[in-house]
């Protein structure tokens, strides 16, 4: 949630949606309400043991990030928040 936080504060982020399925958690996040979700942040307990529980997935569904640990997988999305400054 610090994540979101942030990115809401720096503009990127302005909405974001849960879904709790059979067999994976979704958190999406939007810059509009009415478009399709920048990102999904996805839980998979069938995938603990093999490519990791928590995937971030873009847009076009290219998987980003997978991995074993959520902190370490949402790095991919903290990159998106440094920007040069002029």
């Amino acid at each position: 949630m610090s994540l979101y936080g942030r990115m809401v504060a720096a503009g990127e982020w302005r909405d974001y949606g849960i879904s709790c399925l059979r067999d994976v958690a979704v958190f999406s996040v939007f810059k509009r309400t009415a478009e399709n979700p920048l990102y999904r942040i996805e839980k998979r307990p069938k995938l603990r043991n093999r490519q990791g529980l928590y995937a971030v997935i873009g847009v076009d569904g290219q998987v980003l990030k997978r991995g074993h640990d959520l902190k370490t997988v949402l790095r991919v999305l903290e990159r998106k928040l440094i920007r040069a400054v002029e």
